[in-house]
């Protein structure tokens, strides 16, 4: 179960939710999309197109070229010329998985290899009446009902038999609690029913660890006021990652934050049977989405060039001097602390 925190306008968590459903068709897995906001078949038919090797391969070389470049060129300090170099990326890339080219759309017929399912909110109600479980609104308690009943006709329950080749399901949901799907989580700092997202999240994590599928959610949680609710769903999640845009903060001008468009934290890593959890080697991510690749590297701030006094300004300094000159037993008059 993968919780995905929305960044504020939710661009790029709608982007990395895609990316997940076009590695589902490229793998031939069976998808479930479930949204409130855009309908499931609009979903599909915008995702982005698999990006062949060599091309991400040649992207790749280009980029080291551009960096080898940059290096030559700089002259740093002496006292830094002896120490090891720190590579920004690797020399050479590992493949994990497929890459894709955000400039283009799947092709149907890429689309159609595979089979999946679609569970739209407006859709499912107008069906039939509105209906409340266990203290969970309607919404959820007919989204739990469908997976479950995909889960059990499909052959992806693991208690029971395979009578047929194994595969995976991967479900995607769409901004789950918002006010779309019923729920006034991040309408009130004291919602109506507290316990109908959290509910909702550990019946889901029951099926999934009882089935043959993964789940990624997406979240508003900037929205989301209590942070008790945050916590006790980061709780029931196995991984949790929150994507931090640039757009309309002060850091979209910032010049040390030019190469990137965002920032990714990383709440929580998986630690599936197992009493302790991975813990990475670095935490400082960011995200950039470039013509045709979204991708996410370790942040790297360029070197700080201004000519401004960092330490002092050269007022503070004058000031100090004229402190010195009438003696050192004299009281501390100046604008520091430290001046004596």
């Amino acid at each position: 179960l993968v919780f995905t925190e929305e960044d504020k306008y939710g661009l790029y968590s709608n982007l990395l939710f895609k990316y997940f459903l076009a590695e589902g068709i490229v793998c031939g897995h069976e998808l479930f999309v479930a949204s409130a906001k855009e309908h499931p078949d609009n979903i599909l038919k915008e995702l982005p197109a698999p990006l062949l090797d060599d091309t991400y391969g040649k992207e790749l070389g280009d980029e080291a070229a551009k960096s080898e470049d940059i290096q030559d060129s700089m002259k740093i300090a002496w006292r830094y010329q002896n120490l090891p170099k720190m590579e920004a990326r690797p020399t050479t890339y590992t493949k994990f998985g497929h890459y894709y080219d955000v400039s283009k759309k799947m092709s149907p017929e890429l689309c159609q290899s595979v089979k999946w399912h679609s569970f739209y909110l407006h859709e499912e109600l107008s069906f039939e009446p509105k209906m409340k479980t266990c203290n969970m609104n309607s919404g959820y308690a007919r989204l739990l009902q469908s997976i479950q009943r995909i889960i059990s006709q499909e052959g992806f329950d693991g208690s029971d038999p395979q009578k047929k080749q194994r595969n995976v399901l991967r479900i995607g949901i769409q901004s789950l609690g918002s006010v779309l799907w019923g729920d006034d989580v991040c309408c009130s700092d004291t919602p109506e029913d507290t316990h109908s997202l959290t509910k909702f999240l550990y019946v889901l994590r029951g099926l999934l660890r009882k089935s043959l599928s993964a789940c990624i959610i997406t979240v508003p949680a900037h929205l989301i006021q209590n942070k008790a609710i945050m916590e006790r769903v980061t709780n029931l999640s196995d991984m949790v990652v929150g994507l931090e845009s640039f757009i309309g903060s002060e850091r979209e001008t910032n010049p040390l934050y030019k190469d990137y468009h965002g920032l990714v934290h990383v709440r929580q890593i998986p630690r599936l049977n197992s009493l302790i959890c991975d813990v990475s080697d670095t935490k400082d991510l960011a995200f950039r989405l470039k013509r045709k690749l979204f991708t996410i590297e370790r942040l790297h701030l360029p070197p700080d060039l201004s000519d401004t006094v960092s330490r002092a300004s050269k007022q503070d300094l004058a000031g100090s001097a004229k402190l010195l000159s009438s003696g050192c037993g004299a009281m501390a008059i100046g604008k520091k602390h430290l001046d004596f």
